[in-house]
This record gives structure tokens, sequence and C-alpha cells, in this order.
């Protein structure tokens, strides 16, 4: 018995460690955006651990200046075939141009169409479940500049269980017609998606 008791109370101490690891804010966060992380993998392909652990990381569960002002979760910069709002933020450099959506939930679609670009081709060739292998070739298409960007990722999907988004995804149903495509046409907000140019102009940053 005393045995029992002895394990039990290491047990509440080490359960008692991981809650207090886990920051309100991230929890609701996640409560808010999970169904919409799910669907970017249903109809995108992209894991919804990485779609959710960079947007967490990127937009400081939603309360970065780029997430209040501008609606983007992913800071995503101005590209050449970038046609809808700009919000000017000092980054990397000064006064830098990056996306502006008219709805936050439009940057997390941004987000997984701004993947099929050729730049991040070789992340197409990793399993969905493999979050570690996501976050490692994100950093090395160059979607952040933080040299810890993949671990930190990694730590913030297994903080918080992320990889555990979808093990309900089978209830869900891809949205007709729209599933591992590109727009074609303006999407709400001002975003138009043009054909791609030769070089970018800008990614991602962290």
């Amino acid at each position: 018995m005393r045995k029992l008791i002895i394990s039990i109370l290491a047990l509440a101490s080490v359960l008692s460690v991981a809650a207090q690891k886990q920051n309100a804010a991230y929890l609701a966060y996640i409560e808010q955006w999970k169904e919409t992380a799910i669907r970017q993998q249903i109809d995108y392909g992209v894991p919804a651990s990485i779609t959710m652990a960079q947007a967490l990381l990127e937009s400081a569960a939603g309360q970065s200046e780029l997430a209040l002002n501008a609606n983007n979760h992913f800071g995503i910069k101005c590209t050449g075939d970038w046609f809808g709002g700009v919000y000017y933020y000092d980054d990397d450099r000064q006064n830098e141009c990056f996306r502006q959506y008219n709805d936050a939930a439009l940057s997390f679609k941004d987000h997984s169409l701004f993947l099929k670009r050729a730049r991040y081709e070789t992340l197409w060739e990793i399993a969905v479940e493999d979050y570690e292998g996501w976050a490692y070739r994100l950093k090395q298409c160059g979607y952040a500049t933080d040299k810890n960007y993949a671990p930190k990722l990694i730590k913030i999907i297994e903080d918080y269980r992320l990889d555990t988004l979808a093990k309900d995804i089978a209830s869900y149903e891809p949205q007709s017609g729209r599933a591992l495509e590109r727009e074609e046409g303006p999407m709400p907000g001002g975003y138009h998606q043009h054909p791609q140019p030769k070089e970018v102009i800008a990614e991602g940053t962290a």
C-alpha cells in the first residue's frame, strides 16, 4: 500500500509540473482555433499540430502586434503575388511589409496556401504525423530566421499535446472542391493568388 501511495504522489507531482508548463493564454487560443487548424489538415494537408504551433509562436497566442492589428497570425510577409492589405512593421529590417487580413481565419487559410509554394515543396515528402520532420523542414526551407525555430515548435506541440488535435479527423469532411488547391480569383479579405513568381520577395518570420 505504501508503494502504491508513493507512486500516486509521484504521478501527481509529474502532472502538476506538466500543468504548470501550460500557459492559460495558449490554452484559450488552442480552444478558439483548433477547429480551424484541423480544417487546414483536411483541406490542404498541413498538419494541424504544425499549424497550431506556428500560430501560437508567431502570434504570441494572438497577442502580437501583427495579430492584433493585421489579423496576421503566421508572420507572413508581402510577396510579389500579394495584392491584399498590407501592414508595416519592424522585424529583421525596419518598416517591413506584412500581409493584412480582414479576418484572422483567412490568415490560417493563407498560411496553408503559402506552404504550397515551390520553396516548401519538400515539406510534402514528410508524413502528416511527423511533426518533428515538418518543424525542421520548415526551418530548412527558410520559413524563419530563428535558429531554434524547430525546437520551439516541437516543444509547443509536446507541451500542449497538439499532436492529438486531429485524432477525430475522420468525423470531418473536406470542403467541396477546395482540398489541396490554390485559390483562383479573390479570397475574402482582399487576397488574390496570382501565378507564383520565380523569386520570392519575402517569407515568414520568427
